[in-house]
């Protein structure tokens, strides 16, 4: 049997943070259902699609049963309460008060069902000057000084390709307090709140400046930062054929296992002494080599340098294949398949669904 097979969650959430860590829940073992409003969420419209299907939907809400109901309309919501009467957690990403106003706010349930765990989720939170204010994953990371961290020139400003709030800040941290939650509730028989704020985490992924802040009383600039653009042993380097070279090497065995591997001159070694003419000189030496070349080189040496892969080829790295990421399919309705969305969750944790490939 799986964890958490026998709970049920409503899932009032769109788009990622939400119906992600539902979705994880579900794969856990919950029964999710989904409540939509008539016509269904935005995320039904994202590109690209299969078969009239959106394939970022398919892939968050696999699993799940899907209900519409019009959250205005009292008829309606009159229906949803033989399932909060039953429903163990409930998640909503509605803008702070939203549910309240809907009379479905936490106060407004727990007397309906005082075992509940209520899990909110939005980008400021349910309290503070900034709870109302409108925002997207930019706006959180930018809000918190993470994003001004990242290197770069001004002019040209480069979006990182994760979003950090949406799942760092809000499904991960949804998911791990929901299991908390429901420990607690083990203990104490009730239910309880959860004030998840996407915005509150990325001071988390800021770990580094802020010991540097905090030993130092200064914090580093854009490009400053050791793991963020300020030291040549943790950098990105283009190869003769365009490639990039990621380099990690930050422990002097590997970085000089990586020195001996590019031929860097010893007087450069120590990148302490001038590291912009080390950075310099590397970017020189990998530059006079295509990455095919490198690859086997770096392989041999084990110092933590890789060339970086298009998504494509990473989806057929044996290791990846080998380790079952992509082993469990969704059906359209035509019978077509996409891939499901790789999940954090042991393996033995996870629904081996119909979906999955034989």
């Amino acid at each position: 049997m799986q964890p958490l097979a026998g709970l049920l969650v409503l899932d009032f959430s769109t788009l990622l943070p939400g119906p992600l860590a539902a979705l994880m829940l579900a794969e856990a073992g919950c029964e999710v259902i989904k409540i939509e409003r008539p016509g269904g969420e935005d995320m039904r419209r994202f590109p690209p699609f299969v078969d009239g299907e959106s394939a970022a939907f398919a892939m968050l809400n696999r699993g799940k049963q899907v209900i519409a109901l019009d959250l205005k309309s009292e008829a309606d919501r009159e229906k949803l309460k033989p399932l909060i009467a039953r429903a163990d957690i409930l998640i909503e990403q509605f803008r702070p008060g939203v549910m309240a106003r809907l009379g479905l706010g936490y106060d407004d349930l727990r007397t309906l069902n005082p075992k509940l765990i209520y899990c909110s989720i939005s980008g400021y939170g349910q309290s503070g000057s900034r709870a109302d204010e409108a925002g997207h994953d930019i706006n959180y990371i930018a809000s918190t000084g993470l994003l001004d961290l990242q290197p770069g020139p001004v002019d040209a400003p480069v979006l990182p390709p994760l979003l950090a709030a949406d799942i760092g800040g809000g499904s991960f941290p949804a998911m791990i307090n929901i299991l908390l939650a429901l420990r607690a509730r083990d203990q104490s028989g009730q239910g309880c709140f959860i004030d998840i704020a996407m915005t509150d985490a990325m001071f988390t992924f800021a770990w580094q400046a802020l010991a540097l802040g905090a030993a130092g009383g200064r914090f580093p600039k854009s490009g400053e930062l050791e793991l963020a653009g300020g030291s040549p042993r943790y950098a990105l380097y283009p190869t003769k054929d365009g490639r990039l070279v990621a380099c990690g090497a930050l422990e002097q065995k590997f970085w000089l296992a990586f020195a001996a591997t590019i031929g860097l001159a010893a007087e450069l070694i120590d990148d302490r002494r001038d590291p912009k003419a080390t950075r310099d000189a590397v970017a020189k030496l990998i530059m006079a080599r295509p990455a095919e070349e490198w690859a086997p080189l770096f392989a041999k040496a084990d110092c933590c340098v890789t060339i970086v892969k298009p998504l494509q080829e990473a989806l057929r790295d044996p290791h990846f294949v080998e380790r079952e990421l992509f082993a469990h399919e969704i059906k359209t309705a035509s019978g077509k398949t996409i891939p499901a969305l790789p999940l954090p969750i042991a393996p033995h944790f996870r629904a081996r669904s119909p979906d999955k490939k034989a």
